[in-house]
Protein backbone atom coordinates (compact mmCIF):
# COMPACT_ATOMS: atom_id res chain seq x y z
CA UNK A 1 0.00 0.00 0.00
CA UNK A 2 2.84 2.37 0.78
CA UNK A 3 4.34 1.72 -2.67
CA UNK A 4 0.97 2.60 -4.26
CA UNK A 5 0.81 5.91 -2.38
CA UNK A 6 4.30 6.87 -3.52
CA UNK A 7 3.47 5.95 -7.11
CA UNK A 8 0.30 8.03 -7.14
CA UNK A 9 2.11 10.99 -5.63
CA UNK A 10 4.86 10.63 -8.22
CA UNK A 11 2.31 10.70 -11.04
CA UNK A 12 0.72 13.81 -9.51
CA UNK A 13 4.15 15.47 -9.51
CA UNK A 14 4.79 14.49 -13.12
CA UNK A 15 1.39 15.83 -14.22
CA UNK A 16 2.05 19.12 -12.39
CA UNK A 17 5.44 19.48 -14.08
CA UNK A 18 3.86 18.85 -17.47
CA UNK A 19 1.24 21.54 -16.83
CA UNK A 20 3.95 24.03 -15.81
CA UNK A 21 5.99 23.12 -18.90
CA UNK A 22 3.03 23.66 -21.21
CA UNK A 23 2.25 26.99 -19.55
CA UNK A 24 5.81 28.24 -20.05
CA UNK A 25 5.93 27.04 -23.65
CA UNK A 26 2.65 28.79 -24.45
CA UNK A 27 4.42 32.13 -23.93
CA UNK A 28 6.28 31.54 -27.19
CA UNK A 29 6.00 29.32 -30.22
CA UNK A 30 8.94 27.21 -29.06
CA UNK A 31 9.61 28.70 -25.66
CA UNK A 32 13.01 29.87 -26.91
CA UNK A 33 14.47 32.91 -28.65
CA UNK A 34 17.18 32.85 -31.32
CA UNK A 35 20.67 33.45 -29.96
CA UNK A 36 21.66 37.10 -30.34
CA UNK A 37 25.09 37.62 -31.86
CA UNK A 38 27.40 40.16 -30.28
CA UNK A 39 26.56 42.66 -33.04
CA UNK A 40 22.79 42.06 -32.79
CA UNK A 41 20.36 44.98 -32.59
CA UNK A 42 17.42 45.07 -30.18
CA UNK A 43 14.59 47.53 -30.88
CA UNK A 44 12.66 48.65 -27.80
CA UNK A 45 9.41 50.08 -29.13
CA UNK A 46 6.66 51.77 -27.16
CA UNK A 47 5.50 54.94 -25.50
CA UNK A 48 6.76 56.85 -22.45
CA UNK A 49 7.44 53.65 -20.50
CA UNK A 50 10.03 52.83 -23.13
CA UNK A 51 11.21 56.41 -23.61
CA UNK A 52 11.95 56.52 -19.87
CA UNK A 53 9.76 59.30 -18.51
CA UNK A 54 10.63 59.85 -14.87
CA UNK A 55 14.35 59.27 -15.32
CA UNK A 56 17.35 60.49 -17.31
CA UNK A 57 17.93 59.06 -20.78
CA UNK A 58 20.78 56.84 -19.57
CA UNK A 59 18.47 55.46 -16.86
CA UNK A 60 15.74 54.28 -19.24
CA UNK A 61 15.26 50.53 -19.45
CA UNK A 62 16.62 50.31 -23.04
CA UNK A 63 19.84 52.10 -22.01
CA UNK A 64 20.27 49.84 -19.01
CA UNK A 65 19.43 46.74 -21.04
CA UNK A 66 22.14 47.68 -23.53
CA UNK A 67 24.68 47.69 -20.70
CA UNK A 68 23.46 44.32 -19.43
CA UNK A 69 23.34 42.54 -22.78
CA UNK A 70 26.37 44.14 -24.44
CA UNK A 71 24.15 44.43 -27.52
CA UNK A 72 22.92 47.61 -29.19
CA UNK A 73 19.47 48.53 -27.85
CA UNK A 74 17.59 51.27 -29.67
CA UNK A 75 15.17 53.33 -27.62
CA UNK A 76 12.18 53.84 -29.93
CA UNK A 77 9.80 55.08 -27.25
CA UNK A 78 7.57 58.08 -27.92
CA UNK A 79 5.78 59.73 -25.00
CA UNK A 80 2.02 60.16 -25.34
CA UNK A 81 1.70 57.85 -28.33
CA UNK A 82 -1.39 55.65 -28.73
CA UNK A 83 -1.26 52.26 -30.41
CA UNK A 84 -2.79 53.51 -33.68
CA UNK A 85 0.05 56.01 -34.02
CA UNK A 86 2.60 53.41 -33.01
CA UNK A 87 1.37 51.03 -35.69
CA UNK A 88 2.02 53.71 -38.33
CA UNK A 89 5.48 54.47 -36.94
CA UNK A 90 6.81 50.93 -36.53
CA UNK A 91 7.32 49.73 -40.14
CA UNK A 92 9.92 52.36 -41.04
CA UNK A 93 11.86 51.63 -37.83
CA UNK A 94 11.90 47.90 -38.56
CA UNK A 95 13.14 48.59 -42.09
CA UNK A 96 15.68 51.18 -40.96
CA UNK A 97 17.27 49.22 -38.11
CA UNK A 98 16.56 45.59 -39.17
CA UNK A 99 16.57 44.51 -35.51
CA UNK A 100 17.25 40.96 -34.38
CA UNK A 101 14.67 41.30 -31.59
CA UNK A 102 11.69 43.56 -30.91
CA UNK A 103 10.69 44.37 -27.34
CA UNK A 104 7.14 45.70 -27.53
CA UNK A 105 5.53 47.71 -24.74
CA UNK A 106 2.57 49.67 -26.04
CA UNK A 107 -1.06 50.46 -25.28
CA UNK A 108 -0.67 52.31 -22.00
CA UNK A 109 -1.99 55.57 -23.41
CA UNK A 110 -4.93 53.77 -25.01
CA UNK A 111 -5.81 52.48 -21.54
CA UNK A 112 -5.32 55.85 -19.81
CA UNK A 113 -7.35 57.66 -22.50
CA UNK A 114 -10.05 54.97 -22.36
CA UNK A 115 -9.70 54.09 -26.03
CA UNK A 116 -11.31 50.99 -27.50
CA UNK A 117 -9.21 48.11 -26.11
CA UNK A 118 -10.35 45.74 -28.85
CA UNK A 119 -8.94 48.15 -31.41
CA UNK A 120 -5.81 48.54 -29.32
CA UNK A 121 -5.40 44.77 -29.32
CA UNK A 122 -5.75 44.68 -33.10
CA UNK A 123 -3.08 47.35 -33.42
CA UNK A 124 -0.63 45.45 -31.23
CA UNK A 125 -1.31 42.21 -33.10
CA UNK A 126 -0.52 44.03 -36.33
CA UNK A 127 2.73 45.32 -34.81
CA UNK A 128 3.67 41.74 -33.98
CA UNK A 129 2.76 40.66 -37.52
CA UNK A 130 4.96 43.39 -38.99
CA UNK A 131 7.90 41.99 -37.03
CA UNK A 132 7.12 38.37 -37.85
CA UNK A 133 6.89 39.19 -41.56
CA UNK A 134 10.53 40.27 -41.25
CA UNK A 135 11.48 37.19 -39.16
CA UNK A 136 12.00 39.34 -36.07
CA UNK A 137 11.07 37.62 -32.78
CA UNK A 138 9.00 39.62 -30.31
CA UNK A 139 8.97 39.97 -26.53
CA UNK A 140 5.70 41.54 -25.36
CA UNK A 141 5.31 43.42 -22.07
CA UNK A 142 1.91 43.63 -20.43
CA UNK A 143 0.63 47.04 -19.33
CA UNK A 144 -1.75 47.41 -16.37
CA UNK A 145 -5.06 49.20 -16.06
CA UNK A 146 -5.17 51.90 -13.34
CA UNK A 147 -6.47 50.59 -10.05
CA UNK A 148 -5.68 49.75 -6.43
CA UNK A 149 -4.29 46.31 -7.25
CA UNK A 150 -2.39 46.44 -10.52
CA UNK A 151 -2.14 43.60 -12.99
CA UNK A 152 -1.65 43.43 -16.73
CA UNK A 153 -4.79 44.21 -18.73
CA UNK A 154 -6.33 40.93 -19.88
CA UNK A 155 -6.08 41.89 -23.55
CA UNK A 156 -2.29 41.42 -23.42
CA UNK A 157 -2.47 37.80 -22.32
CA UNK A 158 -5.02 37.21 -25.08
CA UNK A 159 -2.63 38.73 -27.62
CA UNK A 160 0.26 36.62 -26.34
CA UNK A 161 -1.78 33.43 -26.43
CA UNK A 162 -3.02 34.04 -29.97
CA UNK A 163 0.36 35.09 -31.38
CA UNK A 164 2.69 32.82 -29.42
CA UNK A 165 5.18 35.57 -28.56
CA UNK A 166 7.29 35.59 -25.42
CA UNK A 167 5.17 37.43 -22.84
CA UNK A 168 6.31 39.16 -19.64
CA UNK A 169 2.95 39.68 -18.04
CA UNK A 170 3.10 41.61 -14.77
CA UNK A 171 6.55 43.22 -14.75
CA UNK A 172 5.24 46.76 -15.32
CA UNK A 173 2.39 46.19 -12.87
CA UNK A 174 4.79 44.94 -10.19
CA UNK A 175 7.06 47.95 -10.62
CA UNK A 176 4.18 50.44 -10.49
CA UNK A 177 2.79 48.70 -7.41
CA UNK A 178 5.93 49.61 -5.46
CA UNK A 179 6.10 53.24 -4.31
CA UNK A 180 9.88 53.05 -4.09
CA UNK A 181 10.04 52.29 -7.83
CA UNK A 182 7.56 54.92 -9.09
CA UNK A 183 8.07 58.41 -10.48
CA UNK A 184 4.31 58.99 -10.77
CA UNK A 185 1.14 56.92 -11.05
CA UNK A 186 1.98 55.68 -14.55
CA UNK A 187 5.79 55.77 -14.76
CA UNK A 188 8.71 54.16 -12.93
CA UNK A 189 11.66 56.06 -11.54
CA UNK A 190 15.27 55.14 -12.27
CA UNK A 191 15.11 52.21 -9.85
CA UNK A 192 11.94 50.96 -11.51
CA UNK A 193 13.52 51.08 -14.94
CA UNK A 194 16.51 49.23 -13.54
CA UNK A 195 14.21 46.43 -12.34
CA UNK A 196 12.54 46.30 -15.77
CA UNK A 197 15.89 46.06 -17.55
CA UNK A 198 17.18 43.34 -15.23
CA UNK A 199 13.96 41.34 -15.51
CA UNK A 200 13.98 41.49 -19.32
CA UNK A 201 17.65 40.51 -19.30
CA UNK A 202 16.83 37.46 -17.17
CA UNK A 203 14.08 36.44 -19.60
CA UNK A 204 16.48 36.80 -22.53
CA UNK A 205 18.98 34.60 -20.72
CA UNK A 206 16.36 32.01 -19.76
CA UNK A 207 15.02 31.85 -23.33
CA UNK A 208 18.46 31.41 -24.90
CA UNK A 209 18.87 34.83 -26.51
CA UNK A 210 21.90 35.78 -24.39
Amino acid sequence: MEFTKITIKSWETIILLLIVSLTVTSCGSSGELPRLSTDAVILSFGDSLTRGKGAEDHQSYPALLQNLTNRKVINAGRSGEISEEGLKRLPSLLDQHAPDLLILCHGGNDILQKKDLIKMGENIRKMISLAEERNIPVVLLGVPRPGLFLSSAEIFSEIAESTGVIFIEDLIADVLSDKALKYDIAHPNQHGYEKIAKSIFTVLQDRGAI
